[in-house]
């Protein structure tokens, strides 16, 4: 692809797929420089620890930074290291550092988009 052409993506059609089941879901689509943007739904109950966490080989905490805006719905997310809590909300838009996990607040479900840069190829 050349430099100046406009690239797009649609997540109705994503380059991966998270199910979490009765709990959500991620699209995840990359684009031609490994960038990707992520379209996260949660329902209500939704927890890091439960639903997501399996799916990334279990580790202590969400290993990955997060930027991204919250379209709606009530996302709690908690550092494990200082315990300190941040309710993410519909208009806010976010940088969520590693090493944190959350969960879904209340009975409606959480909609974000999430931009992640290109990997780092090792």
């Amino acid at each position: 692809m050349q430099g100046n052409a406009v690239e797009t993506r649609r997540f109705e059609t994503p380059d991966q797929l998270l199910d979490m089941k009765d709990h959500g879901s991620i699209s995840i689509v990359k684009m031609a420089d490994g960038s990707a943007g992520m379209h996260a739904i949660f329902g209500p109950g939704w927890t890091w620890e439960a639903d997501e966490k399996p799916l990334l080989g279990s580790p202590d905490s969400c290993p990955m930074r997060h930027i991204g805006y919250c379209i709606s719905g009530s996302l709690v997310v908690r550092m494990i290291e200082t315990g300190a809590e941040t309710r993410l909300g519909a208009g806010d838009f976010f940088d969520i550092p590693p090493g944190h996990d959350g969960y879904v607040e209340g009975g409606d479900r959480v909609e974000l988009i999430l931009f992640a840069p290109p990997e780092h190829q090792h």
